[in-house]
């Protein structure tokens, strides 16, 4: 595996071990462009990692540093996940300029790296997250159209087969009510997220139900609490 190296003044000490993967979209128009913003010492943001289309795999940042990819962001317990974390960024034009899918050789490259870094880092499947998990209120990437079964497939992160085979609901049928919310909400913070248990229907709620269906239920992107994603959150629940 071959790692080129265009390192970025954006990063500092690390005193915290690394125990927490995020995984991004660049939401640019070019690995180049993207290369650029992130070694901009202006722009006061990094990443350890960036793999382009081609599946060439950029150092922005030594593992041993900090870099600046996470921004406000809580997951499990943790805020600030810079510090705890190694960031990848994979250059796709996201929300912004695309949609645009994945290429098989850039995720073969993304699998290589992540199979290295867990070596040297004790990195557990359920912290592989994307950047809208640990900050849904302000992040959509790296997007629905991430292969998260395929990266969970492979030995990295969390997926269930079950996802694949939820019997077909009548949506028109299902109104939620205060129980399935709170139930959602505990499911949602026995994941990882981070929300108040109300057993009602709010804004960080929605927020956080977006995330969770980016990542799981990427045909299912509402906010809304709908028979199938409950049933979602409850099989995925069972694997933290």
């Amino acid at each position: 595996m071959k790692i080129t190296d265009h390192f970025s003044p954006n990063f500092e000490e690390r005193t915290h071990p690394v125990d927490t993967l995020v995984l991004h979209y660049t939401d640019m128009k070019s690995a180049e462009e993207a290369i650029n913003r992130l070694r901009d010492p202006t722009a006061k943001v990094s990443a350890h990692y960036l793999i382009s289309k081609t599946g060439e795999i950029v150092r922005l940042v030594p593992e041993e540093k900090v870099a600046y990819h996470a921004g406000v962001s809580y997951w499990r317990g943790k805020s600030s996940l810079n510090y705890n974390s190694i960031g990848i960024e994979l250059d796709n034009r996201g929300h912004l300029y695309g949609p645009e899918s994945f290429p098989d050789t850039q995720i073969e490259s993304l699998l290589s790296l992540i199979e290295v870094i867990r070596i040297r880092h004790d990195i557990p499947d359920y912290n592989i997250v994307g950047h809208s998990d640990i900050a849904p209120a302000r992040k959509k990437d790296p997007g629905e159209l991430f292969p998260w079964q395929k990266i969970a497939e492979e030995g990295h992160g969390i997926w269930s087969p079950l996802l694949c085979k939820l019997p077909i609901q009548n949506e028109t049928m299902f109104s939620p009510s205060a129980r399935d919310y709170l139930m959602a909400q505990e499911a949602l913070t026995h994941i990882g997220y981070q929300l108040e248990l109300t057993g009602h229907e709010n804004e960080e709620t929605e927020y956080t139900l977006t995330a969770f269906q980016r990542h799981f239920l990427p045909l299912n992107i509402t906010g809304l609490l709908d028979a199938e994603t409950l049933q979602s959150l409850q099989i995925i629940k069972e694997l933290y």
